[in-house]
């Protein structure tokens, strides 16, 4: 029987082929996202580990505040005179270096003053270090001399290359303040990683990099090599007394560790967002082997009954149907595992188009990748293969020598709506649960989603084809309208076998009813995010950073208040600090002229209540002192990432948009906040002109903050919508992400089709006998795909809004108010339309080139 199994299989090499490729691609996502990220894991595991190649141990400022933009706690350089003093210690050196974070930002510009690097949020790493001890530093030369004096520098490798920099050319970089020029005395390259990315780093020597970072008298670290005979463990012992309560001393493999730890998170993050569309494009690529698997039992009927007649048992033909599978999976499998390293370069430049470009090492494919590719690819094919196995035991004997044999129906079949609704019932229980329930925790919550939305496709993909005939009239009423005898026997089609076509258009309904949310539910976000944002700030002109959501340097709000026409500028601080304990944004203000600007929607006080900042006065959030229990009058501490600690008084409440608060949840006033933060910088500074926001006063400002480059002017039009522009990104890269489940069901489609016209081969030479021209087949078969395609859309659309509805009204709390996107909407639709046009190409061609008396032969 085996080899009967597999002769069949290879004498169905099409039906074969077209099977395979919807497990294929869903394979080679699996594939490429191993191989992208653990491509992208080797670099930047080679950046953390070589960052301490020949250092025993390493003194470094805590992490007070995770996420602040300060970094972290300074070391004071007397601390290495000492350390320098210890009698276990060889060398030590202090460094300007931070791999935490981009507390040391360095923007580097060209000659025409554009920015180079730093796309996407990436880091523009500045660094200091003693060229005399150079053993500490993980940067090799690959060309000219370390720099020395305030005057010079070194750059990467990759910004030389690129921009075509050399050696004694002159560069711009900008720091904390406006853009100055260097001359560039060295290229260097990081360890051995090939590429950092769209990151950039430049090199002072150590004294330039402490004033430029205004961090005079302090290191970010100081490396520590021991003498021959002492451990990294006993160094670290011998230098913990010495190290200052806002420091820690750890060896260089755990510095290295915790460097990577953050790094790590965000890696796996992105395996698993990248892994969940993979699921996505096998989960529809089950229904593709299910429903090409059901038509070929079908077609097989008699072949299956000879095999019964001849002495064949049902459990051996349910192992062949399986086998079937099995095979067909198994080499999906193989051919989509080894495509992943292509789909996982063509990733990497879809991330780089979109801003995205991380650091590069040599290829890596790993044996995890092989294992769960191979894996994967071949249990969903066999898992799919089962019910049409189990159909095809059915086949009685007799029906080999019946004309036109179908096997029975399952005596299950009745059940089937009843299945049905209790899926469905158990998709709105898991759905209602993890949208509404409090306290379930994220993991939890996504498990939830993501069991209740494929319960959900699985439910109506099983009452699809109760649907079918209704749908197929209405979306079909165009065809038989105006595609003439053609169009009506295409609509009759499609209803002929409502199971089959329903199986075929669920395929295309789940990339469709993706979409649809992504759409919908983005659409809401959009628009609720910028009438918050629309109806807290009233300005001239607002200033924020290029992606306007880091802060930039305060001087370019102090230049640009100095600018001519400016009649009043309001710049707002920003960092992150230990509020009462917990993490959260600070943001410190002008009490004087922060009002003009920004709507505070007072609960408790007034805008007279920001005169009563002082130097320990603040402004919270209405959550934030909800969920503290304060009210005007109480006081709570602020801890900042440098070590400094502030006790604040709560003079106001104020209760901002959820969903785009601007202001940190604790504000105090700009005097304070800057006694306070280490390197104050800038998150917004608004802008009043003289007069009408004129073209000469928009010129003036343009050059006063052309001279900071990661400065960025909008008008307040402008500054609504660019708090949205992330959204917009993020909305185009899950589009492009789902078009693999949409390429999925487009193979489905021709799948379904070149079978049925394998089926209907004598039906369709008795059309051609009677009358039937060659382009008239051709249009019947397309517009029969066209019909599948719009039953999916019919499907899928509607799915898709209802789940968007459902996730709006979650975040109903937060002023998220539903609205339907109509224009990509109908996109989807003419998607659907093109997808089946496409998808019938080849079988209307074989449809149309049929010979006529070898068709009519044709069993």
């Amino acid at each position: 029987m085996m080899g009967v199994t597999l002769r069949g299989l290879a004498g169905r090499k099409l039906r074969g082929l077209l099977t395979a490729l919807a497990i294929v691609l869903g394979v080679a996502m699996v594939s490429g996202t191993y191989v992208l990220t653990d491509t992208f894991q080797k670099a930047f595991d080679s950046i953390f580990e070589e960052s301490y190649v020949g250092t025993d141990a390493v003194v470094s400022g805590k992490k007070l505040v995770e996420f602040s933009s300060s970094g972290r706690a300074p070391v004071p350089d007397t601390l290495l005179r000492e350390i320098r003093a210890l009698p276990e210690v060889e060398a030590a050196s202090g460094a300007i270096f931070d791999l935490q974070s981009n507390s040391n930002p360095a923007q580097l510009v060209d000659a025409d003053g554009k920015k180079i690097g730093g796309a996407g949020g990436s880091p523009t790493f500045g660094v200091g270090i003693d060229s005399r001890e150079l053993r500490f530093t993980p940067l090799a030369l690959s060309g000219g001399t370390w720099a020395r004096g305030p005057s010079e520098v070194v750059i990467d490798a990759n910004t030389a290359n690129d921009s075509g920099f050399g050696i004694g050319d002159s560069i711009g970089v900008a720091a904390l303040g406006p853009v100055e020029q260097y001359e560039i005395t060295g290229i260097a390259k990081f360890g051995s990683v090939d590429s950092i990315g769209s990151a950039t780093f430049v090199v002072f020597d150590l004294a330039t990099a402490q004033n430029v970072f205004q961090k005079e008298r302090h290191f970010d670290s100081i490396s520590v090599a021991a003498k021959d005979g002492v451990s990294p463990e006993e160094l670290v012992q011998k230098l913990q007394p010495l190290v200052p309560a806002t420091a820690e001393v750890q060896t260089g493999t755990a510095q290295a560790s915790a460097d990577a730890e953050s790094t790590n998170e965000g890696i796996a993050f992105i395996t698993y967002v990248l892994l969940g569309f993979g699921g996505i494009a096998l989960f529809v690529g089950a229904f593709v082997i299910f429903n090409t698997l059901s038509i070929t039992v079908a077609q097989r009927t008699r072949e299956f009954a000879t095999l019964r007649t001849l002495g064949g048992s049902r459990r051996q033909v349910l192992v062949s149907v399986v086998v079937e599978g099995f095979v067909l999976g198994l080499v999906a499998s193989v051919v989509g595992m080894f495509l992943g390293l292509g789909v996982g370069k063509g990733m990497n430049a879809l991330f780089v188009a979109f801003g995205i470009d991380l650091p590069q090492a040599g290829t890596v494919f790993a044996t995890r990748t092989i294992v769960v590719s191979l894996l994967v690819g071949t249990t969903v094919t066999v898992l799919a293969s089962i019910l049409p196995a189990l159909r095809a035991t059915r086949v009685p004997p007799i029906s080999a020598v019946r004309e036109g044999s179908i096997p029975p129906p399952s005596r299950f079949a009745g059940r089937v709506p009843y299945v049905a609704a209790g899926t469905l019932v158990a998709a709105g229980a898991a759905l209602g649960l993890g949208l509404f329930a409090n306290g379930l925790g994220t993991r939890n919550v996504l498990v939830l989603l993501a069991l209740g939305t494929i319960a959900l496709f699985v439910g109506v993909g099983l009452l699809a084809s109760r649907l079918v005939k209704p749908l197929a009239a209405i979306v079909g009423w165009p065809a038989g309208r105006f595609g003439g005898m053609a169009g009506e026997l295409a609509r009759e089609n499609a209803i002929r076998n409502p199971g089959r076509t329903a199986s075929t258009a669920a395929a295309l309904m789940i990339g469709l009813a993706l979409v649809t949310v992504v759409a919908v539910l983005g659409g809401a976000l959009r628009n609720s995010t910028e009438g918050a944002v629309r109806d807290q700030v009233a300005a001239d002109y607002v200033v924020t950073s290029q992606n306007g959501f880091d802060p930039f340097p305060a001087s370019a709000g102090n230049a640009v208040a100095a600018a001519q026409g400016v009649e009043r500028t309001s710049s707002v601080r920003f960092d992150q600090a230990l509020a009462a304990a917990t993490e959260a944004d600070v943001t410190g203000v002008d009490p004087e002229t922060i009002a003009t600007f920004f709507d505070f929607a007072w609960t408790d006080g007034s805008d007279a209540t920001l005169g009563e900042l002082g130097a320990d006065g603040a402004v919270v959030t209405k959550s934030f002192a909800d969920d503290r229990d304060l009210a005007p009058g109480d006081s709570f501490p602020i801890e900042t990432a440098s070590g400094k600690t502030l006790e604040v008084t709560v003079r106001g409440i104020y209760d901002p948009s959820d969903l785009a608060a601007l202001l940190g949840v604790v504000t105090i006033g700009q005097e304070a906040f800057d006694a306070a933060f280490p390197r104050p910088r800038n998150l917004f500074t608004f802008v009043n002109v003289n007069g009408d926001t004129d073209e000469e006063a928009a010129s003036g400002l343009e050059q006063t903050v052309a001279g900071f480059p990661d400065a960025k002017l909008h008008t307040e039009a402008a500054f609504v919508t660019s708090r949205t522009a992330e959204f917009r990104t993020i909305l185009n890269l899950l589009y492009v992400l789902l078009a693999f489940s949409v390429v999925v069901s487009l193979f489905g489609m021709v799948n379904t089709l070149v079978l049925s016209v394998f089926e209907r081969t004598r039906e369709l030479g008795m059309l051609r006998a009677v009358g039937m021209t060659r382009p008239q087949a051709r249009r019947m078969i397309r517009h029969e795909s066209v019909i599948t395609a719009l039953i999916g859309a019919a499907l899928g659309i509607p799915l898709g809004i209802f789940l968007a509805v459902l996730m709006t009204q979650a975040l109903s709390q937060y002023d998220v108010a539903f609205s339907l996107p109509v224009v990509p909407l109908a996109i989807f639709t003419c998607i659907a339309i093109a997808a089946g046009v496409l998808a019938a190409i080849v079988p209307a061609r074989r449809a149309s080139r049929l010979n006529v008396l070898e068709a009519l032969q044709y069993e």
